[in-house]
């Protein structure tokens, strides 16, 4: 199967994650796809395929017959390893995506430096998933060209699919020591030429605020309204330190959700930054307002939950930046300039490197995640599949 079919077959499957659910993987879909992906493995020639209760897919590449080793290497015949993420964004329906080939021309919302390619798009009322089963593709035709060319000598390689990346929890039960990879790489960048090793350190925030309902007509000095106090939390937050109003480096705190009524409301953030010490500040600072509403209105009125997600990865990447140089040396052999910027949000990538598994992030060639405008370029596809057999290679 040609890549561009791999990836229309695969975003036939609806893999939207479930914060709510409380179970892993979060919702049916994504362990439907994941037995029809371990099928597939099987299928191509991979070996090691497993496919546990909570949805992790992991399988092996084995190294190549009378592969010659090279003792002056860096690294010494390592196992290196590829991961993407099965689950798609709750930002926008995943269901029943229509996915289409069109010249990038003919749809205004296309980057024009991509005109004359083919792109694969949807009708716009559902994103499309190349976050992240266009890396999924990548990963799994690569796998594929390699079995079928047994003359490529390449060392072993790992592959690994999880789920619910997209609620922060795709790592949650990645067995590291079981993935065997001295480093990996995530398939989960966007444009074409994106090298990332630098993530947020993100946090996830719950404030629940506590009101008392009382009819209107005698409300007076009796009725506390917890969604207008809930608002005056909200308006108290720096108004331009939210993602619409930062690029780069800067942080924020991004307001996800909102639900209440008079009696309770629930304020949702999440809080992003990539200095760690402005992270700590940013939790430090809700705790605070927190605080100063219980001072107004009453000791309990207000309650505050905050969650660690994932830190920056740059610290754990430097001490091995071989593997950075690696992945630009793969991207400059395709004829692509590497891009190296920081991510403006995180990958599975992020906390397996605090887990003891290096793992920069690699593009997977597409645009407008998380968005019903969500569109991929199949030109940067292939290029991504190119990029992974020529780390393949290079690693010796």
């Amino acid at each position: 199967m040609n890549i561009v079919d791999r990836f229309l077959k695969y975003v036939s499957f609806c893999t939207t994650s479930d914060e709510n659910t409380g179970m892993t993987p979060s919702t049916p879909g994504q362990m439907e796809f994941a037995r029809y992906l371990a099928e597939e493995l099987k299928s191509i020639g991979m070996t090691d395929v497993s496919l546990d209760s909570n949805g992790y897919i992991m399988a092996t590449l084995p190294e190549s017959k009378d592969r010659p080793s090279d003792s002056k290497s860096k690294v010494e015949s390592p196992v290196i390893g590829f991961i993407a993420h099965m689950d798609t964004s709750p930002d926008a329906s995943g269901r029943n995506v229509k996915a289409s080939i069109v010249k990038a021309e003919e749809r205004d919302y296309i980057d024009p430096r991509y005109a004359g390619q083919d792109v694969i798009v949807t009708d716009t009322t559902t994103l499309l998933g190349a976050d992240d089963k266009a890396g999924i593709a990548e990963i799994v035709t690569a796998m594929e060209y390699l079995i079928q060319h047994p003359e490529i000598k390449h060392g072993k390689v790992r592959i690994g699919f999880t789920p619910d990346e997209e609620i922060g929890c795709g790592a949650d039960h990645f067995d590291v020591k079981k993935f065997g990879a001295e480093f990996a790489y995530t398939m989960d960048g966007g444009a074409v030429g994106e090298l990332e090793y630098e993530n947020f350190n993100a946090a996830a925030c719950k404030i629940r605020v506590h009101g008392l309902n009382v009819h209107p007509g005698t409300a007076y000095h009796k009725m506390r309204n917890s969604m207008r106090i809930a608002y005056q939390i909200a308006v108290m937050l720096p108004r331009f330190q939210t993602p619409e109003h930062t690029q780069g480096y800067e942080g924020f705190y991004h307001l996800i959700g909102m639900n209440g009524t008079v009696e309770e409301t629930t304020l949702s953030y999440i809080i992003r930054d990539h200095d760690r010490t402005q992270f700590e500040y940013r939790k430090r600072e809700l705790e605070h307002l927190v605080r100063k509403i219980n001072t107004e209105y009453g000791e309990g009125t207000a309650e505050i939950e905050i969650r660690d997600q994932y830190y920056n990865m740059r610290e754990k990447i430097e001490p091995v930046m071989y593997i950075i140089d690696l992945a630009k040396e793969a991207m400059e052999s395709v004829g692509l300039t590497p891009v190296v910027k920081p991510i403006r949000g995180g990958t599975d990538g992020a906390r397996l490197s605090f887990e003891g598994l290096p793992c920069p992030n690699i593009f997977a060639g597409g645009e407008n995640f998380h968005s019903r405008y969500e569109y991929l370029p199949i030109p940067s596809m292939e290029k991504a599949m190119e990029v992974i057999l020529q780390i393949i290679q290079k690693v010796k």
